[in-house]
């Protein structure tokens, strides 16, 4: 495997530089736009001069939009010129003629998608209920912050070029070639290689054949690099078609943070009624989430969010509606826990505060009410899966969770016959718990129909070579495939290699499919060689192949949307997780400081420890940032100019070193682990941080003028109750 490098360390012959014209409106009719005169060798790039179809592979977005404008920020038209200077130069006079129309910022009526599952008759039991317990869960957009903005180089390659798009002597003699006979070269950071070669060719109107997709540097995206990466790759392939020259076109920071997809914005509001012992006996569920412009990804992210809410809970009278709407703000896309993450939060945000209401230790109630075997698909047994039950026991006895709880709420209920203020120097302390789970693969494939192989080979010299077109922002696939080749063929890790060029379609590397599907897949491989390695001549090649096993989750209760197919394999052996998070508030700056977080994991057959570790610990940085520090919204359909000035990441280095315990039973194969933090930590953190304050908090990411806002309330009841 090559080593990977960046973008903006590739610069090809005889260049030409594009910058991106985007819509000023939100919605509204693009009537014309307007450019000054053009130099030799710089060139504007329209909807109108799009040769294929105009638009993304599996989405309904414009490459160039033509008419309609439906978010600010939208591409309208490339400006390319040989000097970056004056091309910025010139787009600067470009000028979009629009015809405005009023926007909508949170929900386009009707609904892109709706799924409305309804069990037992909640109605009637809340009709006869008098204790209700109820909530709104907010969760906010999150970006993604690569360490490099998307962007792609393009270029065309003769047969005997090399692979920098520079001639080689043989090939100065040769006659010139015809378009047709040329690969067009797309460089570019992406998680799906061939979602980009599809969506290429599409605009282009050329066979698929015609166009090479080649990896650089990844870095961490958090799922940021998927389609969007496409969209801009078809832009600057664009350029290279139409003036036959290598195009660059990378955003700049600004660009990328402001019109990027993000995390999208979630809404849900949950009611349960409960008996006298605190257990649900209905519950209602009303899901909004907004997918921004062109609703991508709308089917699975909603489903995901479903799933997340349903989480662990066995309710018999459940009612659940949930949207995924429209608006007129930048895509919204895929992020790392899709919906899941949204989903869980609320829910057990829900089940602490009733077990708050009850006054119960969230942990007891959580212990004699859950049932994991829910969320598995229908007819699979739940063999090889720890019970959550373990799960739950692991977390809380390496974090001291019991005590620490007990203590926690005698000093609460101190406070509140007291002063809610503590002596200088002291903070205020929290604990909370909570519960996610993850698949190992999406729920709905696109136009490619979810077919996905690996190919290895046993060569003549005896190596053995992967092909699989895999990116990860980890360098690391390589040694963990080595290991599985020695363990069923006792082949040495220095004899693999992993070839990413003309490899088959491995599918999007996210949702953990790298580790679980593609290894998998790889051993199967494997194994076959190995039947066959002393009977057949060298070399020997194997292909396995992946495809959609069709089906319903929950007890056949949640089933595909009409007129697509679901495929259940990534829900089959799911990851599972228990989190602690302890936390102390400083109530002078207002700001939750992390005193230890635990995590008790099910990952089945864990293959790098080193790696697996590294994974969680990352992804629980980036879950305790949308929690907190995260803090960016949309105003009026854009990210205000000073939240770019303003904006935080969290960094390892602001939380503890993670205690993790892998508990992996008898499974003999990894399951999905990587975006398990983003379903556990954030309400986690949030219960924590609202025990320490003696208040509800429903929604991150949590600001500090909220932590002001309670104690300073919580302090002058306590002074008056102290008059009185």
């Amino acid at each position: 495997m090559k080593a990977s490098v960046f973008l903006e360390d590739i610069y090809p012959q005889h260049l030409l530089y594009a910058i991106t014209i985007r819509s000023p409106i939100a919605n509204g009719r693009l009537k014309l736009i307007q450019y000054p005169v053009l130099p030799d060798n710089y060139a504007f790039i329209t909807a109108r001069n799009i040769p294929g179809e105009n638009r993304l592979e599996d989405t309904s977005i414009p490459i160039l939009a033509d008419s309609k404008l439906s978010y600010i920020g939208e591409p309208v038209g490339i400006l390319l010129g040989q000097d970056k200077t004056k091309v910025e130069e010139l787009a600067k006079r470009c000028k979009v003629i629009y015809d405005e129309e009023t926007p909508e910022f949170e929900a386009i009526e009707p609904a892109a998608v709706v799924r409305e599952i309804q069990i037992g008759d909640p109605g009637s039991v809340f009709e006869k209920s008098g204790k209700i317990v109820a909530g709104s869960y907010i969760t906010g957009i999150q970006d993604h912050w690569y360490a490099e903005p998307a962007g792609a180089v393009t270029f065309y390659k003769k047969q005997n070029e090399n692979a920098q798009g520079l001639p080689n002597t043989e090939a100065k003699k040769e006659s010139k070639l015809k378009k047709s006979e040329k690969l067009l070269i797309v460089k570019t950071a992406t998680q799906w290689p061939y979602h980009v070669k599809r969506s290429v060719a599409r605009v282009l109107g050329i066979d698929q054949s015609g166009v090479s997709v080649e990896t650089t540097s990844l870095s961490l995206h958090m799922d940021g690099k998927l389609m969007f990466t496409s969209l801009v790759a078809c832009h600057a392939a664009l350029g290279t078609f139409l003036t036959n020259k290598p195009v660059r076109l990378i955003l700049n920071r600004e660009e990328d943070f402001f019109y990027s997809p993000k995390r999208c914005k979630s809404n849900i509001d949950i009611a349960s009624t409960i008996d006298d012992n605190g257990n649900i006996t209905a519950t209602e569920v009303d899901i909004s989430v907004n997918l921004g412009a062109y609703g991508v990804n709308g089917e699975e992210i909603l489903d995901q969010v479903c799933l997340g809410t349903i989480g662990y809970c066995n309710i018999e009278n459940l009612k659940i509606t949930a949207k995924a709407n429209l608006s007129n703000i930048p895509p919204q896309g895929p992020f790392s826990g899709f919906g899941l993450a949204q989903g869980f939060f609320a829910m057990e945000r829900h089940i602490s505060q009733i077990a708050d209401t009850v006054k119960v230790d969230p942990v007891e109630w959580r212990k004699s009410r859950i049932n994991p075997s829910l969320i598995l698909p229908s007819g699979i047994n739940p063999k090889n899966h720890i019970p959550i039950e373990k799960l739950v026991a692991c977390a809380t006895d390496i974090s001291d969770y019991y005590r620490k709880w007990a203590s926690y709420e005698l000093l609460r209920q101190s406070r509140r016959e007291k002063s809610f203020m503590y002596e200088k120097g002291e903070n205020l302390r929290g604990i909370g718990m909570a519960l996610g789970f993850q698949g190992n693969g999406l729920l709905y494939y696109g136009e490619d129909k979810g077919n996905y192989s690996i190919e290895v080979t046993l060569t003549k010299e005896s190596f053995i070579e992967i092909k699989s077109s895999i990116t990860s922002a980890e360098e690391d696939y390589a040694k963990i495939w080595s290991k599985v080749v020695k363990e069923v063929l006792s082949i040495e890790p220095e004899k693999v290699r992993l070839v990413t060029e003309q490899a088959p379609d491995s599918g999007p590397s996210c949702a953990s499919r790298n580790i679980t599907t593609l290894t998998r897949l790889v051993e199967k491989c494997c194994q076959a060689i190995r039947k066959q390695r002393f009977h057949d001549p060298l070399p020997i090649t194997v292909r396995r192949s992946v495809r959609p096993q069709s089906g319903s989750l929950w007890k056949d209760r949640f089933k595909p949307h009409e007129g697509k197919v679901m495929d259940i394999s990534g829900f089959s052996r799911p990851g599972m997780a228990a989190c602690v998070v302890e936390v102390s508030v400083d109530l002078v700056e207002c700001i939750p400081k992390i005193r230890g977080i635990w995590l008790g994991i099910d990952g089945g057959k864990i293959i790098s420890k080193n790696r697996a570790r590294r994974s969680l610990t990352r992804g629980a940085t980036q879950a305790l940032g949308w929690a907190f520090a995260e803090n960016i919204k949309y105003s009026d359909g854009a990210l205000p100019k000073n939240k770019y000035d303003k904006f935080v990441i969290s960094s390892h280095v602001d939380i503890p070193v993670i205690d993790i315990k892998f508990l992996s039973g008898d499974s003999t194969e990894p399951k999905g682990i990587g975006e398990l933090p983003f379903t556990c930590i954030p309400a986690a953190f949030l219960q924590a941080v609202s025990q320490a304050m003696d208040h509800c908090y429903k929604t991150i990411p949590l600001k500090r003028k909220e932590i002001w806002e309670i104690a300073r309330i919580r302090n002058s009841d306590a002074q008056t109750q102290g008059q009185k």
